[in-house]
Formats: C-alpha cells, structure tokens, sequence
C-alpha cells in the first residue's frame, strides 16, 4: 500500500513544497509522490491533458523493477536500495489505472525523447523507496543506475505494445475469426445475390462471404503475430546513444531475464541498440499491421451495414440485433450501431498509423525524438481494436438473422444468372436476354425459353443459383 505524504527533507509550506534539482528549486504539490523535474513538466507541457497511456506507465514500472533487481545482484548499486525500488514499483502496479495515473500527470506532447515521463517514474519511486528505507533513494543515481531514457523509453513502449498484442489483441481477434468461421458453417446453405461495384453479380452463398471476411482476418493476424515477437527486442543498456555508457555489459540480459520472469514473455537485449533507438521501425511496422486490420474490418462493417440495410427500402438479406433505438424523432427505427462503431474504430486506427508514420521518420542520428506520441497512438490502436472486435464478433455476427425470403426474391429477378449460359449461346446473345429481363422486370429463365432452344427444365438446371456458386449445398 503506498502511505500518504509525509515531511520529508524539503522545505514545506501550506499546500506546496519545495523541491530541487540540476536547475534549482520548484514548487511541488506537498501530497505529490514525484518532484522537481517532473513538475517542470507540468508546467513546461499544458497542451493535451492526456498522460501517457496507463500500459506504457506500467511497463516503464515494470522495467524499473527488472532494473533493480539487476543492478542489485551486480551491486551497481546497494542490495536494500535494489529492493525497496522494486517494491515500491511493485506498490505502485498493484494500483488501478485511476490511482495510478494521480502520480503521473506529464502530458504527451512533452520532450520527444519522453525523458519527462521517465524521470516522472524515477521520482515517484524514489519517493516511495526512500520512505521505505528511511534514507535518501536518489531518482538518477540509484532508480535510474545502468539506464538513460534513451534506452528505456523505447523499450517500455515496446514492453506496453507486446504485452496488449499478446494479452488483448491477439485474443480478440482469435475470437473473432473463431465467431466468423462458425456463422459461415451455419449460414453455408444460404445463397444471395453476390455484388460487385455494388450492382447484381452471379450468386454467392452467404457462408463463402463470410470465409472470405475470415480468410481477411486471419491474414491480417500474421504481420501482427511477427510483430509481437520482434517487439520482445528490447534497447535494454544502450543507454545514452546506444554505446553502453555507465552499464556494465551483463545488466541487459540480467534485466531482459528479469523483466521475463514477471511478465511471461521471453524479452530480450536486442543484437543491435543503434537501430532501436535511433529508430521505430517496429512500431511503424506494427501500426502498419494494426492498420491492415483495421482495413480488413471496415470492410467487414461495412458489408454488414448493406446486407442489414432497410429493412423496406434497402437490401434486407439480413437483420442485425437490435440493441438499442436508433432515433430521436422516428419510433421504431433500429441502426447499425456496432458495425458503425467498429467503422470509427477502423478510421481512427488508420489516422493514428499516418501520425505514427511521420513520427517514425523523425530518428534523428542516434535517437527517435516523437517516442510519447509513437506509444500514445500504438497503445491506443490496439485498445480500440481489442475492444471493437469481441463487440462485433458477439452482437453482430454471431448474432444476425437471414432474411431467406429477401434473398430468394432478389435471386428469381437477377438477370446475371445468364451468365451461365455463355458457353452455350454466346455473351452478345445471354446479353440481350439478360437486358430484357430487366427491362421487363421478368424471371430470366421465362426470358430464357423464349429465345434459345433449350428445354425449360434444362434452363432452370443451369439458372440454378446455388449451382452457381460452385459449391454443393
């Protein structure tokens, strides 16, 4: 439990205390657990109100605490030191994200190396190490012994981003494909009108659509697989410029191990430092992943909005759940909320990878400097999917009715039917049926018996719909 502030060596007065650091005294909020540099922050950073995401703060704990216990067991710094930093990291994890986030209120849009919201975490946790051991903790000699931001904040946002990858992600989208899959088997025996350039096209069951939207998903679940294993690949002891400086060379692999053990994950040094730190590329590379999927669901959600569409005035083949009124003014109207939902998600998702893209490119010589909105937009890309698609694997799919009725009137009337018979009278003689059943508004098979010799019962064989779908029902 972390206790409330009490008086410590720093001058006290009403509801401010005085705090110092390279650059002299600040004023900090008397119950704050952090100090002067990160009140600098505050000050210096009023633009968005939003902190850095709550995964990105814990993972940052979390490899404060791995730190520790490898700086202690190579006695960089004192074994009660080492242990009252991992327990006060480990205090601080076991709060909510509301309680936890109190302590720490840089913005975003702050110094691009984040070392703002680095030392944010090294002050709170020497403020709560050094209650513990009733003797000075010092944020930078001791928290931060063996480390730099610049090696750390990119490897606490590729910790943030592996672990929602591989705890939320992944198995949202696993469900997902899991759900589509099932609705494709139940509804296999369904045919429709299929649709390309959003006019009648030859028939199609429901269920190939539906293995397609799968097929979709599985696919975009690849790069993003590749990508939760190259983010276990941690800048850990490049320190300042990727060189090592001030780190005894067994610290990463010590921290690595140790950061594997607490999270289940096989975390490791990279081979390489330079290129993680002067570099994102796979944060850009994952967000193009996040991105891909995000197309894949547009898609999806906007199949779904057209099939459910009317249901009077529209195509009708399927009705969604209803969940909730759709209007104001119009009773009895029913939207499609969670498709329109997920579409937003979607759009979101592609504008955080634009953002994430330009950041990328900003690595100048040994060091990325737009880190904090790279972990902003990459967290929240995968939140926002993880949360999106479980709502349109249970109160979409899996839970549409077809409208069988719907579909079987669409496909009596759908002269492209007559493509089937090409082999047999020719494209410019099937055309001139197919434009008379439309004109007329007639089943093409009547159509059909009118202006080839072949038999009625022959010519409904090869009109059948679901013999056009290349599949057995």
């Amino acid at each position: 439990m972390i206790p409330p502030h009490t008086s410590g060596p720093a001058a006290e007065s009403g509801d401010w205390r005085t705090e110092h650091d390279s650059m002299g005294a600040v004023s900090v909020p008397a119950q704050a657990l952090y100090g002067a540099q990160t009140q600098r922050a505050v000050l210096n950073f009023p633009v968005s109100g939003q902190p850095m995401p709550p995964l990105f703060v814990r993972a940052l704990l979390q490899l404060k605490a791995a730190a520790a216990q490898a700086n202690g067991e190579l006695q960089a710094i004192p074994a009660a030191e080492a242990g009252a930093i991992a327990q006060a990291c480990a205090a601080l994890l076991a709060l909510d994200d509301a309680a936890l986030m109190l302590h720490f209120p840089v913005d975003v849009f702050q110094t691009g190396s984040g070392t703002s919201s680095h030392m944010n975490a090294n002050e709170v946790i020497a403020t709560l190490a050094s209650r513990a051991l009733g003797t000075p903790v010092h944020p930078n000699d001791q928290v931060n012994a063996s480390q730099s931001s610049n090696d750390m904040v990119p490897s606490a946002l590729h910790v943030a981003a592996a672990l929602a990858l591989h705890q939320r992600l992944l198995p949202a989208l696993d469900h997902l494909v899991a759900v589509t899959q099932t609705k494709a088997a139940q509804t296999h025996g369904y045919v429709k009108t299929g649709r390309t350039h959003l006019m009648d096209a030859t028939p199609v069951r429901m269920g190939q659509a539906l293995a397609g939207w799968a097929a979709q998903l599985e696919a975009a679940a690849l790069p993003l697989r590749a990508a939760a294993t190259a983010l276990q690949q941690l800048a850990l002891g490049g320190t300042a410029v990727g060189t090592g400086v001030n780190a005894d060379p067994r610290f990463a692999p010590l921290c690595a191990a140790a950061l594997a053990r607490a999270t289940g994950l096989p975390f490791a040094p990279a081979a390489n430092r330079f290129a993680l730190m002067g570099a994102q590329d796979t944060a850009v590379a994952t967000s193009g992943a996040l991105k891909t999927l995000a197309v894949a669901l547009m898609k999806i959600a906007n199949d779904l909005r057209w099939m459910n569409s009317g249901p009077l005035a529209g195509l009708g083949e399927i009705e969604l759940e209803s969940l909730q009124p759709g209007s104001s003014i119009m009773p009895g109207k029913v939207n499609p909320v969670i498709p329109e939902a997920t579409a937003m998600v979607a759009a979101q998702v592609i504008g955080n990878d634009t953002t994430l893209t330009v950041a990328g490119q900003s690595g100048n010589f040994e060091l990325n400097v737009m880190l904090p909105v790279i972990a902003r937009n990459l967290l929240e890309s995968i939140g926002l999917l993880a949360n999106v698609m479980p709502l349109l694997a249970d109160k979409a799919i899996a839970s549409f009715r077809v409208n069988e009725a719907r579909l079987q009137q669409a496909l009596a009337r759908n002269p492209i039917l007559v493509t089937a018979l090409n082999p047999l009278i020719g494209y410019a003689k099937a055309a001139e049926i197919a434009k008379q059943a439309y004109r007329e508004g007639r089943p093409i098979v009547d159509v059909a018996v009118e202006h080839t010799n072949l038999p009625r019962e022959e010519l409904e064989r090869l009109l059948d719909p679901a013999r056009l779908t290349g599949e057995e029902g």
